[in-house]
């Protein structure tokens, strides 16, 4: 039998949203604070399964913990739609593992989302289409983007064309690489942004969100390409957590040297 996974965070700040522009590229989503001050959102990833796989029990968990911590959104890390992606921004598939799941009132709250590798696995812009958002206006799903409440800022990041061998052995799966371009340049011109972002946020926190893990004792374990080219950004602006997925386990893991949480979480198989 297979088991789920559900990580909640709570801080005292909160959202409310609008859109704002960033110095660099990134887009930046804006929220105005509740006048008490506090800030809680629930955190998951590998999930749109059309109920199956437990995804069903987890939402109905999802209900009642939201509820309790009277959440102001949802993170997803990706992996939104399984086994591969949507086929287009009319896939009842869509409907079928989100708006139909996630029913419980308080689940009915904005969600931010970032792209995993199955989802690139299918039609990737169809998830990033103002379209599905007509369906269901708490979809929310961008490439990389910021998430801004002047305490608190989350970065997303697109961390599946990071990774050479969806490039170079993609074995019988084919990726939509639109909106991507040759790959090192995607990656030194998102890098740049989310430096540039990072070195002049003032937030007293801030928190990284990407898909692959960058350290894991899990069944992929550690992302090369990220060790090598995100984690010294987030080390040298001192970001204070990283949350990923694509593990499908529930991990904490710490820098001992620079006290960066590394906190891969996710949904197993």
């Amino acid at each position: 039998m297979s088991m789920s996974f559900l990580f909640t965070f709570t801080i005292i700040i909160s959202f409310g949203l609008c859109i704002l522009y960033a110095s660099a590229e990134l887009q930046r989503l804006s929220h105005s604070s509740k006048h008490d001050g506090a800030l809680s959102f629930l955190v998951l990833g590998d999930w749109g399964r059309r109920g199956a796989y437990n995804q069903s029990q987890v939402s109905f968990q999802m209900g009642k913990v939201g509820e309790k911590l009277d959440i102001d959104f949802v993170v997803s890390t990706g992996d939104n739609f399984y086994d591969n992606g949507l086929t287009s921004d009319h896939d009842n598939a869509f409907q079928e593992s989100f708006t139909q799941i996630y029913t419980a009132k308080s689940l009915q709250k904005q969600w931010y989302s970032v792209l995993g590798n199955h989802d690139y696995r299918g039609d990737a812009e169809a998830q990033l289409s103002p379209v599905l958002r007509e369906i269901d206006s708490r979809w929310l799903c961008l490439r990389s983007f910021i998430v801004d409440s002047e305490l608190v800022e989350i970065f997303f990041v697109d961390t599946t064309p990071f990774v050479d061998e969806y490039f170079t052995e993609p074995q019988e799966h084919k990726y939509d690489w639109r909106g991507i371009g040759p790959q090192k340049p995607y990656i030194t011109n998102l890098l740049k942004d989310l430096e540039l972002a990072l070195r002049e946020s003032t937030a007293k926190w801030k928190i990284v969100v990407g898909h692959h893990a960058i350290r894991s004792v899990g069944h992929h374990g550690d992302t090369q390409e990220l060790i090598n080219q995100l984690l010294p950004i987030l080390q040298a602006n001192n970001i204070d957590f990283y949350m990923n997925g694509h593990d499908h386990c529930l991990e904490h893991i710490s820098d001992t040297e620079r006290g960066t949480c590394l906190q891969p979480h996710s949904v197993p198989d």
